[in-house]
């Protein structure tokens, strides 16, 4: 079992920095996953705890060892990628086995494992195709079964899903949280899809422009997210954001809507530019609510609805219903907020206030 310690993580390409201080700890155990937009630098990261990219500055330790310049193929690490990256020729047997027969493993241990992983992840029947005989979800668990009979301290998953189908995506990503839970290992998985993140991690790290935003449980970030972006990134739909300013008696909309909030919620003097955070479940049609929006599309879903819409202002804003709704393009909604569930944030800064 093993833990791994990030400490002041940097990486430049020539003058170029693209990750910046990370500091992080991935205890024994966890499942951690990197999230964030194109760019942000967590392939690079990830590449880096491989071994695969030198690192520009900082430590990297696996198990209270520094392994800064130890090669990849000497970290104990295993890695699935985006592609499957198997060899076409060769049998799925032979594509498990192949990196265990470089290593001088015995032909018994072998067999074992390969039996073994074929069996946990439901590919047994197939030992003996090649991968071109193979759908996408059956040659993904071919490529992660090739990490797992390495046994490795750590597995690292770069995109693994991004290749398969919407359905398909979601039943994978249940069997690589069961295999998890089956080995126990340490794991760490890219992804810029953050109900992956959502559904999966221990410890999600929520990345931005190579630095960290966020590190904590998929809960703490929903809940209590430090900062705009966080809280525009985890949450599917996404958080609404309505523009305005401390005003004399709550936070003042750009449409001239009086919210009232509690006065201990607001870290700012008066006329502070704010913009107050609302997920569309906790946005309530009420004939009596402060904020007016134009309904402009309806999406029904048969279990739920989704309306979106806008303010005066132009700003847009998105609503969810549990069921159906009889609510038509082109309506006069009034809504009301959730209270409880409302975030506001500095606008020059981002950062939340609490």
């Amino acid at each position: 079992m093993t833990n791994l310690v990030l400490k002041n993580v940097t990486k430049s390409y020539g003058d170029v920095p693209v990750i910046h201080g990370i500091d992080m700890e991935i205890k024994t155990g966890e499942f951690c996953v990197f999230v964030g937009p194109s760019g942000c630098g967590k392939s690079t990261l990830l590449r880096m705890i491989s071994g695969l990219e030198d690192i520009t500055g900082g430590e990297i330790e696996i198990d209270n060892e520094v392994v800064n310049h130890i090669p990849a193929a000497q970290r104990g690490l295993a890695m699935v990628f985006q592609s499957y990256a198997l060899y076409p020729h060769m049998s799925v047997r032979k594509n498990l086995s192949f990196g265990l027969e470089n290593l001088k493993t015995s032909k018994p241990e072998i067999e074992k494992r390969v039996i073994e992983a074929a069996r946990m992840l439901q590919i047994d029947p197939y030992l003996d195709r090649r991968p071109g005989q193979l759908s996408g979800g059956q040659r993904q668990r071919v490529a992660i079964g090739r990490a797992v009979v390495r046994e490795p301290k750590v597995f690292l998953f770069d995109e693994p899903l991004s290749n398969l189908d919407a359905e398909l995506r979601v039943s994978m990503r249940r069997e690589i949280g069961a295999l998890h839970r089956r080995l126990g290992n340490t794991m760490i998985y890219v992804t810029h899809d953050q109900v992956e993140a959502m559904t999966m991690a221990d410890k999600i790290a929520v990345l931005r422009a190579g630095k960290v935003e966020q590190f904590g449980t998929p809960l703490e970030l929903f809940n209590h997210p430090k900062n705009r972006f966080v809280a525009g990134f985890i949450g599917s739909p996404a958080m609404n954001f309505l523009q305005g300013k401390v005003g004399p008696q709550g936070i003042q909309l750009d449409d001239n809507t009086n919210v009232a909030i509690d006065p201990a919620r607001i870290k700012g003097p008066q006329d502070t530019p704010v913009e107050l955070g609302v997920r569309p479940r906790d946005l309530i049609i009420d004939p009596d609510g402060p904020i007016k929006v134009r309904v402009s599309e309806v999406e029904q879903l048969g279990a739920e609805s989704y309306l979106f819409a806008e303010l005066s202002t132009g700003e847009a804003i998105v609503v969810h219903q549990p069921g159906q709704t009889n609510v038509q393009i082109g309506n006069n909604l009034h809504l009301s907020i959730n209270s409880d569930e409302l975030f506001l944030f500095d606008k020059a800064s981002g950062t939340a206030w609490y």
